[in-house]
């Protein structure tokens, strides 16, 4: 059977070009979508839509002439300003021609490429992982794909093996005792010449040999549907790591709205690249106030509930969420705390031995992020003024404690604070 697809390519454009594209200018559309995304919403962020890039980086190599070697000649239209040996000053403002940029920013030569929602997550998510996965023992098994199994008789032409079956044929000819072209050339020309010679013994003795020769050739075909032989495929199965990210979001009254609105950004973010990359990462929401519980989605990021805050009590129903659901040597446990840095003064110490003893053990990664209000100015990722629940973490982050720590002050600050905590650890060097 043979599947032929006719379908037309999307938008009356050639498909197979348009990733050609999209594979030779990687590094400049995914700077561009790094540069778009910092401004764009949660919502915006998985339509796609148009990025700018340089032209520069879009053409193509291409061979001409040099104007520097040989003899040229040219033939010019006369002026009455200048005569033979006379020096032409540089038009002001560089030479004419040339791109101009307008007040946008934007010049004339930058190529503007609409992005399918697919290509800019694809392309936006591409470096991003979740660090040390898989240190822990492999339990899930998934289907990934086909791999190599041999050769069979039958199949699809596209399979065919074509040397093993040559291989095949020569050694069917070979152990047949097949004649070889050379072989009945030879006889051929030497029952010629013996016709020009005249002799008619041996011409008979040569005619029933070529004719013998040659009822074999056909006998045995050079190749024969025997000889065939297809590349086989079977599905392959890979185990896959197991995972569970924990999202701690402090919902306690001195979290403003601006202060949540980050943090559910941030989770939002989250959310979209641990479904889209991972296949086998589970997601547990868990609010807290002066105590903490776990919820479903919606709850999570539209509840409207308010308290005190202990931020022990978070770390508390992560402890049993752990025990109940997630032994640590059977899965890799992430965990990501978004607060404004606030937490009740009785309840830093038990944090803290929460924290080292309990939770960071089990932990391939834990992520803090702490939001602050839209007037403190600052870079993303540094923290000026020290909060209780930041001077707790920092002090367990010197003595070696396996966590990482951002702070943010405004929606423009989610994206490379992020894509900090996320990054691949050995892309680095390959980002542009």
């Amino acid at each position: 059977m043979y599947i032929i697809d006719r379908r037309l390519n999307p938008g009356g454009k050639s498909l197979a070009n348009r990733q050609r594209f999209l594979r030779r200018a990687k590094a400049q559309i995914q700077r561009a979508v790094r540069q778009t995304a910092g401004d764009r919403d949660i919502t915006d962020l998985e339509r796609g839509g148009e990025v700018s890039i340089p032209a520069d980086g879009v053409r193509e190599p291409s061979f001409r002439r040099s104007g520097e070697g040989g003899v040229h000649d040219h033939i010019l239209p006369g002026n009455k300003r200048f005569i033979e040996g006379d020096t032409i000053d540089r038009p002001p403002g560089g030479g004419g021609g040339g791109s101009s940029a307008g007040t946008s920013g934007e010049g004339e030569d930058d190529f503007r490429f609409a992005l399918s929602r697919e290509e800019f997550l694809d392309l936006f998510l591409e470096d991003l992982e979740l660090p040390d996965l898989a240190k822990r023992r492999l339990a899930t098994v998934e289907v990934q794909g086909m791999r190599r199994a041999g050769y069979s008789v039958t199949g699809s032409p596209i399979n065919l093996a074509l040397l093993r079956s040559m291989r095949n044929a020569m050694s069917r000819r070979i152990a047949m005792r097949r004649p070889k072209s050379s072989e009945l050339s030879k006889l051929e020309e030497e029952i010629e010449l013996l016709e020009k010679e005249g002799e008619s013994e041996k011409l008979v003795e040569l005619r029933q040999k070529l004719e013998k020769l040659r009822l074999r050739t056909r006998k045995f075909p050079y190749i024969d549907p025997f000889d065939l032989r297809y590349r086989r495929f079977e599905p392959v199965s890979r185990p896959v790591a197991q995972a569970v990210m924990f999202c701690l979001m402090d919902v306690s009254g001195s979290m403003t709205e601006h202060m949540k609105d980050l943090a559910k950004r941030f989770y939002m973010l989250l959310y979209i690249f641990l479904t889209r990359r991972y296949k086998h990462v589970e997601i547990v929401f868990i609010r807290h106030t002066h105590e903490a519980k776990e919820v479903d989605e919606d709850t999570f990021f539209h509840s409207p509930e308010t308290g005190g805050t202990v931020v022990s009590s978070a770390l508390r129903e992560m402890q049993r969420i752990v025990a109940e659901r997630y032994p640590p040597e059977n899965w890799n446990i992430y965990a990501a705390q978004a607060s404004d840095g606030d937490n009740s003064p009785n309840d830093g110490a038990t944090s803290a031995s929460l924290l080292r003893d309990v939770i960071l053990p089990a932990c391939q990664y834990y992520a803090y992020l702490e939001v602050g209000s839209d007037h403190d100015r600052m870079q993303a990722g540094f923290i000026n003024h020290k909060t209780a629940l930041w001077q707790t973490y920092e002090t367990l982050q010197e003595d070696g404690a396996n966590i990482a720590m951002r702070k943010v002050n405004h929606r423009r600050e989610i994206y490379p604070v992020f894509r900090e905590l996320f990054r691949r650890r050995d892309a680095e060097a390959r980002v542009p």
